[in-house]
């Protein structure tokens, strides 16, 4: 599988997309529908160009809301022009978004519908209605779909393609995989939790990828805890290259290392990282806070 989140044929349908509302643009008999399209234009060209930076992804409010705002200004500003377009009502509310968005396109949709009374008189205003509505409630049941096949996903594929960077529910498995190697092999395997700001996680963990061996990985706990898992040859080592991967992180990072045999709660670990002073804390014993 070439591309493991398989956006080839979203990106190829998203400039196929852009090419034929560029060309409504350039054909365009007004100034204002030539703005809108060729705002939505370059709305799908440059979401094309951004698709396999999945980390990097433009889910800004305002972004988010541009493709229902260019649409809704469409139909409201020459709506005897570009009628047709309130059927993409239906593919908007297909693509997968967060709640609040999807009540808002629905509100436009609704909106446009309404100020198309007069233009399409009372019997096929009603018919355009109704056909939109379901067309809606069809686009929204796939939309839950795909947020359920994403949610799913998530527990079991890297965040960043090529990059050994997993979610928290991975860690809980690997963390049971991790005290019997300790066992087994005499190895000294500690967990590093580290918790930077939210918009420097991923270049940390760009920069934490490089010093990791392929046998180790990092997780992303939240939006601002990042945790690593350590195996090396003896207790000298690991504090070594604990000490590497910091000097390649933020002066402000804050670190706790816990070795496996002295970690009992996950959860009161990041609870005490969030309220550590030192940037520093080394767990030595299961007694110790």
């Amino acid at each position: 599988m070439r591309s493991k989140y398989k956006t080839g044929l979203l990106r190829v349908n998203l400039l196929v997309a852009a090419m034929l509302v560029a060309l409504r643009a350039i054909t365009a008999d007004a100034w204002i529908d030539a703005i809108l399209l060729g705002t939505m234009t370059a709305w799908l060209i440059v979401t094309s160009v951004r698709l396999p930076l999945g980390h990097r992804r433009l889910t800004v409010t305002l972004w988010q809301l541009m493709p229902g705002l260019l649409l809704a200004a469409l139909l409201w500003a020459a709506p005897e022009r570009h009628i047709a377009w309130i059927w993409i009502w239906a593919i908007l509310l297909m693509w997968p978004q967060p709640p609040w968005a999807l009540l808002l396109h629905g509100l436009l949709a609704a909106v446009t519908w309404y100020a198309q009374y007069e233009l399409l008189g009372s019997e096929q205003w009603w018919l355009a209605g109704l056909l939109l509505a379901g067309l809606m409630v069809f686009g929204l049941s796939r939309s839950r779909a795909l947020q359920a096949q994403r949610f799913a996903t998530r527990h079991r594929a890297r965040l960043v393609a090529g990059w050994p960077l997993w979610p928290s529910a991975r860690l809980e498995r690997d963390l049971d995989r991790e005290r019997r190697r300790s066992t087994r092999e005499s190895a000294h395997v500690e967990l590093l939790l580290l918790r930077l700001p939210p918009r420097k996680q991923f270049s940390a963990a760009g920069r934490l990828r490089h010093h990791l061996q392929r046998f180790e990985s990092c997780y992303r706990l939240d939006r601002s805890t990042l945790g690593v898992l350590l195996i090396s040859r003896d207790a000298e080592q690991g504090a070594h290259r604990r000490q590497r991967l910091l000097d390649a992180l933020e002066p402000s990072t804050t670190a706790r290392a816990i070795p496996l045999p002295c970690l009992v709660s996950l959860a009161d670990e990041r609870h005490a990282l969030a309220r550590q002073s030192p940037s520093l804390w080394i767990k030595e014993s299961p007694t110790h806070a």
